[in-house]
């Protein structure tokens, strides 16, 4: 199974990710620790995207994170499932503050080593604005208008606590809508 998870930033991506990682024992990549290296410095852009190309030669594999650069297309495509974490803005904030609070200091799985977990009012204005520009709302409209036949759709943790009981059991355990918050 090729599962591509995209959403917006504190939805909780990596999360599922690892989840959905063990559940079908397939390998995760997380494409935050391919952006990033050590203290945040971004990666070489082709570096980055051999990485990604070269996991996605695996048989199975899940992909958390949004780079369009770090072929979306391609992995959208390939992927025989995507999961679109469409939580509101104030639900990704609060998730983003109780992640910084339990990793403070530290450097979280989902990260490349070296970069700490950090919270500091840029990324609060990404978390609240600038990562839901029309734009960008757009874009993932765009994707649920040509990947909706294979696209689980999860507005909350309710849907995502009943999606994680039992992951793409009936194909769609969520209601599919292309309404992106």
């Amino acid at each position: 199974m090729r599962i591509a998870i995209l959403g917006y930033s504190g939805s909780g991506k990596s999360t599922l990710a690892k989840y959905l990682s063990e559940w079908y024992g397939i390998p995760a990549l997380y494409l935050d620790t391919v952006k990033f290296t050590a203290g945040w410095k971004e990666r070489d852009r082709e570096e980055a995207m051999a990485m990604v190309s070269a996991f996605m030669e695996q048989a199975d594999w899940v992909i958390d994170g949004n780079y369009t650069s770090f072929h979306q297309r391609r992995r959208l495509e390939e992927a025989d499932r995507v999961v679109f974490m469409n939580f509101n803005r104030w639900n990704c904030l609060v998730r983003a503050i109780r992640r910084y609070r339990r990793y403070k200091g530290k450097t979280r799985e989902s990260m490349a080593a070296g970069c700490d977990e950090k919270l500091d009012l840029s990324f609060v204005w990404w978390i609240l604005w600038q990562g839901r520009t029309r734009r960008r709302k757009k874009k993932y409209a765009a994707i649920l208008r040509d990947y909706g036949d294979k696209t689980v759709v999860l507005h909350n943790q309710r849907e995502l606590n009943r999606f994680m009981e039992s992951p793409f059991a009936d194909g769609s355990t969520c209601e599919n809508t292309s309404r992106v918050g």
